[in-house]
């Protein structure tokens, strides 16, 4: 089986009765405990015009978690490129990259983020970045690449700190995109797993070596929920699994404390949902999580899983998280 580094994606969710200021200062602590239990990463994604979430200004969550953190690596999972001018963009990572070098990510999706009427303000209803996504890409590249490749307009910070740049996405656009520019790919099978096999297998065969990189690199995101039993993780999913209904029903609310017997009393579209978008779950004990993570492994060979878990309580997400690095290190002792 193909070793895998593991890392963690984060929206920086509020629990039921937060306020803002509590759910930044819960993601320093998840981000501090991941940090010293040797993950490799964390990302903060970025979405508008939720009161569920406090990641919206991302570079600025990415900013307090590098001055809260010392060894993990902390990015944007991702900017929403068509929200943002390409520019500032690499000014303000630069800016990140000069003051934690060597610690700084950015990985960059083309969708909104948000409902149609929030993207209508962010862009003023101008909505072309979407179509321009692969160019304003390698505009980025620029503006922190090396003196030699520079233009005339110029990132100030940016040159020359070679932020490392990523493509996410969850379709085979945008796997070509990443493909093409010889950039690592990072596909969101928290939401989207039926077509993460054709589209990971487009991006290996249309990969192109670049400055940046050889060979593909695969990231894959899915949802992990482990705990002592099977019993408690099944307890503390249900969460995790709400989110998802709200958001497939557009009804996106603040995190809410698991109930029992939460699958018993969901309706059958409910349930439907659940079945068509987490397909790429893994819920249990640190044995289940083990066999299930080999099965993954085995079945995609993904060179990095992220992974995200909506659990209510601080201190179980992060006990999840323990659970989960040791399962992976005890894998390739």
């Amino acid at each position: 089986m193909k070793k895998f580094d593991i890392s963690v994606l984060s929206v920086a969710p509020l629990r039921q009765g937060e306020t803002m200021k509590q759910g930044i200062d819960t993601a320093v602590l998840l981000a501090k405990a991941v940090d010293k239990m040797g993950y490799n990463r964390i990302w903060f994604a970025e979405h508008h015009n939720h009161d569920a979430y406090a990641s919206a200004a991302t570079v600025s969550i990415v900013q307090h978690i590098l001055a809260n953190t010392k060894n993990i690596r902390v990015g944007s999972g991702g900017v929403m490129l068509p929200n943002h001018s390409p520019l500032v963009v690499a000014e303000q990572f630069g800016t990140l990259e000069t003051l934690y070098p060597n610690r700084v990510d950015l990985a960059l999706g083309r969708a909104p983020g948000t409902d149609q009427k929030t993207a209508d303000v962010i862009r003023r209803s101008n909505h072309n970045g979407v179509f321009f996504f692969e160019r304003e890409v390698q505009d980025i590249l620029r503006f922190v690449g090396e003196e030699s490749v520079q233009g005339e307009v110029r990132a100030y910070p940016g040159v020359g700190t070679n932020v490392p740049v990523f493509v996410l996405g969850s379709s085979t656009g945008s796997a070509k995109i990443a493909a093409k520019l010889g950039l690592p790919y990072a596909f969101g099978a928290q939401f989207t797993p039926r077509a993460m096999a054709e589209t990971i297998t487009i991006y290996r065969e249309n990969f192109q070596p670049s400055a940046y990189l050889q060979e593909p690199y695969v990231i894959a995101c899915i949802n992990v929920i482990a705990a002592d039993s099977m019993e408690e993780a099944t307890f503390i999913s249900a969460s995790h699994l709400q989110v998802y209904i709200d958001i497939y029903t557009n009804n996106l609310s603040q995190l809410i404390p698991p109930t029992k017997n939460f699958l018993e009393s969901l309706s059958q579209v409910e349930l439907e949902i659940l079945h068509q978008r987490l397909g790429y779950t893994i819920m249990g004990d640190a044995e289940t999580i083990r066999r299930d993570l080999i099965e993954f492994q085995q079945t995609y060979q993904v060179d990095e899983i992220i992974v995200i878990s909506n659990i209510y309580e601080s201190k179980k997400e992060i006990h999840s998280y323990e659970i989960l690095k040791q399962v992976v290190d005890e894998l390739f002792e």
